[in-house]
């Protein structure tokens, strides 16, 4: 199902899946200041309600567009299995896991306030304490998977959303037992503990350094074919490759060969997911390796060479692919 590997995709994914939380989070704060309420001194109570409807819809349409958006990147590890069913996914299983089941209680939800008037209120209201467990794991699967979780303004997020739900939940559990002028300050002390927890992990124990994009320098194992058409008095080899690892990269080298001398060159390298183009010409050409000089865009230069072994074969044997500046 992996159909494309546009970066436009992958910042999509992550907005929809940040927006998502955060109405989540403001979704549980409403619920809570709804709750036990029978009117509103400055808004009419169908009017909050509205509101926290309209949240819990929006939250689930854009929760729609992180999940299918991330399925159909070519650039992500995730098949349709592991964004569906926990503990398939390859990459962090347990985080992702945490996600997979927010967003299968948030379905859940959302199937009973749509029979809610079928349903005994005892029942939806019990079933609507489910979402604390789909904010709580959608905090832990942000906090434990985001990319951006290390983000000075992504950690900034998730404390302050922490913080003010965290806040929310002990007033509303204290406020009957105990005079406001006490609750108040028990209140901050807990969104300060649960903030300060947050940033924590995201700068400890959980964070996360990303990928090089468009790295300068990397050596990856690279894969491939190399195809050679013979003419008369010319022929053409041409090399298509991948590197594979923390820097994936398209290689195509292409040389125009007379008996005892090369005639003409080309080399091309894309940077995956980017998409960015580096285009320039062999340089020097071995047996079994080649080194060829590129230009980006903005005139950058990467120095390329590439080394395989002897396979019997067209295909690519034990290959290397390096840059350097």
């Amino acid at each position: 199902m992996h159909l494309t590997s546009s970066p436009l995709d992958w910042y999509v994914a992550r907005a929809a899946g940040l927006v998502a939380y955060s109405l989540i989070s403001v979704g549980v704060v409403l619920g809570m200041t709804m709750a036990g309420k029978k009117t509103f001194p400055r808004w009419p109570r169908f009017a909050v309600e509205d509101v926290h409807r309209f949240v819990g819809l929006f939250a689930g349409s854009l929760l729609v567009i992180h999940v299918s958006t991330i399925a159909i990147d070519s650039w992500l590890p995730f098949s349709v299995g592991s964004i569906l069913v926990p503990l398939l996914s390859r990459y962090r299983p347990l985080w992702v896991a945490l996600g997979i089941v927010a967003a299968e209680l948030l379905l859940a939800l959302a199937v009973t306030n749509h029979y809610r008037r079928r349903l005994p209120y005892r029942v939806w209201r019990r079933a609507h304490y489910l979402n604390f467990a789909v904010w709580t794991a959608a905090t832990l699967h942000g906090v434990g998977s985001g990319t951006d979780r290390s983000a000075p303004w992504a950690l900034a997020l998730y404390a302050l959303a922490t913080a003010f739900v965290v806040a929310v939940l002990v007033w509303r559990l204290l406020r009957l037992r105990m005079a406001v002028r006490r609750v108040l300050p028990l209140a901050g002390v807990a969104a300060a503990a649960i903030a300060t927890l947050v940033v924590g992990l995201g700068t400890g124990p959980l964070h996360f350094s990303p990928k090089p994009w468009n790295a300068a320098a990397f050596s990856e194992p690279l894969t491939g074919q190399i195809v050679q058409l013979s003419g008369v008095t010319r022929g053409i080899v041409s090399l298509a490759g991948e590197g594979q690892g923390t820097q994936r990269v398209l290689v195509r080298a292409d040389l125009l060969i007379a008996p005892r001398r090369v005639l003409r060159t080309s080399f091309q390298m894309e940077y995956l997911p980017s998409g960015l183009h580096c285009t320039g010409n062999v340089t020097t050409v071995h047996a079994l390796g080649f080194g060829a000089t590129c230009r980006l865009p903005n005139g950058q230069r990467r120095h390329v060479t590439a080394q395989w072994q002897q396979s019997g074969t067209s295909e690519i044997a034990a290959g290397l692919i390096t840059s350097h500046a």
